[in-house]
């Protein structure tokens, strides 16, 4: 079961497929750990890797794709795997397309997570973080006992950089113009399932596993 998570910043995809990696006892691939994993394993795709970041660059395409066929070829991926934050593009899926055409396999299934912007950014710049344990709460879903303290370490909590309004506005736009178009490429391919992110928790999941199945 090969599995590629799709949704905007701030849906709950990453969540959701960690619950999907769980349920279902398949890795939870995500590009950002396989980069970091690489460079410090000191791995010769990931010192090609280090030389594109240290430059400020993106990763090419190429290169991503031939880092996470590295770790889907894996003996913990025979049974599939759950591909979080990749990809983001349509260029991006072509490539990933056809490196696993060429090793006799595809994605099964690409599954949206759907979230309307408002809600999105509801989420986002409500959260507060603490300055010191980094635990997390929001001021309207997970207030704090004390408004502005954290539970945990009684620390000040702070609205972080990345949920600050302009910066989730900023996200989103780059989402839409970016991404939002995989669902019409793999909509075409007919594997795409578009889930309500706006149930809870536990309820977009049970979604999910009706469609993949127990």
């Amino acid at each position: 079961m090969k599995i590629i998570m799709l949704g905007a910043p701030g849906a709950g995809k990453g969540t959701q497929a960690k619950m999907i990696a769980d349920r279902y006892g398949v890795p939870h691939v995500s590009t950002g750990d396989i980069f970091r994993a690489n460079i410090k394993d000191g791995t010769e795709l990931g010192k090609e890797v280090k030389r594109y970041m240290d430059q400020g660059l993106l990763v090419p395409d190429e290169l991503t794709v031939k880092i996470l066929m590295d770790r889907v070829g894996r003996e913990d991926c025979r049974n599939g795997y759950v591909l979080d934050g990749f990809p983001r593009t349509i260029p991006q899926a072509e490539v990933l397309d056809k490196a696993l055409a060429e090793m006799g396999d595809a994605i099964d299934y690409a599954i949206n997570v759907d979230v309307p912007d408002e809600t999105i950014i509801g989420r986002m710049t409500g959260r507060r973080a603490c300055v010191s344990c980094g635990a997390t709460f929001h001021i309207v879903h997970i207030p704090p006992k004390q408004e502005g303290i954290c539970d945990a370490c009684g620390k000040e909590l702070k609205l972080r950089d990345d949920d600050k309004l302009e910066t989730v506005k900023k996200r989103l736009s780059v989402y839409h113009e970016q991404t939002q178009p995989l669902i019409e490429f793999y909509t075409e391919k007919g594997i795409l399932k578009t889930i309500d992110g706006t149930a809870e928790m536990q309820d977009v999941f049970t979604s999910i596993t009706d469609i993949l199945g127990n």
